[in-house]
């Protein structure tokens, strides 16, 4: 495993998380502000954590973040992709543990696009036979 900083892109929804994993005592920063304050109180350190604990390297790298779009539970989703993704880069080995749990797998979800003549993208406007 080499131990030089590792970048990677992880994405959900709209958000889009630039994640930089540096060797250190397992600080989280985002957007330059320490994850708690940033995310308040939907921030979910075991969620933010488990791509470490996973590969068993809690506490052993710190992450600093830039994320941009989305809301804060899809930027949190975001991040942990970023550091997965990162962390699959620094050591292939740890491809099969990350991809087991299902963090290597970018969510694709979006909102679907609203069409003309409805309401919103399925919902349609009340019909009145009157």
């Amino acid at each position: 495993m080499s131990q030089e900083r590792q970048y990677a892109t992880g994405k959900r929804k709209t958000a889009v998380a630039r994640v930089w994993i540096i060797p250190g005592s397992g600080n989280v920063s985002i957007n330059q502000v320490a994850a708690e304050e940033y995310f308040g109180r939907i921030y979910f350190e075991s969620k933010v954590d488990k791509p470490f604990s996973v590969t068993g390297n809690s506490k052993k790298f710190d992450v600093v973040a830039t994320v941009k779009g989305g809301g804060k539970s899809a930027q949190v989703d975001a991040v942990v992709h970023g550091i997965s993704k990162a962390l699959q880069d620094m050591d292939p080995e740890l491809r099969h543990n990350l991809k087991r749990a299902g963090l290597l797998t970018r969510d694709s979800r979006i909102k679907e696009r609203k069409k003309y003549g409805q309401r919103a993208a399925r919902a349609r406007f009340q019909f009145s036979k009157r």
